[in-house]
């Protein structure tokens, strides 16, 4: 029996009309869909959004990658989910990972790919990343002429945080809602704050725009997909 395939499908930024062709056609040839979470109760926006486009029949099997800081619970788990992955696709069973924006781009599924690329026939399909989706919105250029564009997770040290604010003309920032309140003084200190806006859960029904990130109070609570554009005034 041969193998199955593992496709690695961005389904994009949040609307689902925003999904690739390629990604919709994939989804209707495949046996199982992949629906990673990060932990058990909780819903898949990326199931969500790839939704629509699912077949009746289709298996669908959510896998849950825990969020923890403890590496031995992290690294038992990436073990039986690669395992339960390996035993599908040695059915001869097709698999799609739905992930968030593009699977190469701050996604679990990078993790899958190193895993089971050297065993298994694996296809990654793009997605379009919030960043993107989010400009276009605004009507903000991303990059002009040449500008100095960093994507920057909040999540980084305070002294990186700091060094790359300080120099880059466009900046995305990405995973806000753990420290808000030093991205908010360093955007102010910089001169970035009134440029700045922050766009939380894109494209889903619950989406809020905030422009005046200055009126953020420092303890605000921030959902996990909250996206800053910022851009320096020339």
């Amino acid at each position: 029996m041969s193998q199955g395939v593992l496709y690695g499908i961005g389904v994009g930024p949040g609307e689902s009309g925003l999904m690739t062709v390629r990604a919709v056609e994939t989804l209707k040839t495949v046996d199982v869909i992949i629906v990673p979470r990060t932990e058990k109760k909780q819903e898949s926006v990326a199931f969500h959004i790839a939704k629509p486009y699912i077949p009746e029949g289709v298996t669908i099997m959510p896998i849950v990658f825990p969020m923890v800081p403890d590496m031995r619970i992290q690294e038992e788990a990436w073990k039986e989910n690669r395992e339960a992955i390996g035993a599908i696709l040695n059915q001869g069973k097709n698999v799609a990972f739905l992930t968030l924006g593009d699977p190469m781009f701050y996604s679990t599924y990078m993790y899958v790919y190193r895993a089971l690329t050297p065993t298994y026939q694996v296809e990654t399909i793009p997605g379009i990343p919030a960043f993107l989706a989010l400009a276009s919105q605004l009507g903000r250029p991303v990059a002009e002429q040449e500008d100095v564009v960093t994507v920057l997770p909040a999540t980084a040290d305070p002294e990186t945080l700091e060094k790359v604010i300080a120099v880059s003309d466009s900046l995305v920032i990405m995973k806000v809602y753990k420290s808000w309140p030093t991205i908010k003084k360093l955007l102010t200190q910089y001169g970035l704050i009134d440029s700045a806006v922050m766009i939380s859960r894109a494209g889903l029904p619950d989406e809020e725009r905030f422009t005046d990130l200055a009126a953020i109070p420092d303890d605000a609570k921030l959902n996990y997909l909250s996206t800053i554009l910022a851009k320096r005034n020339r």
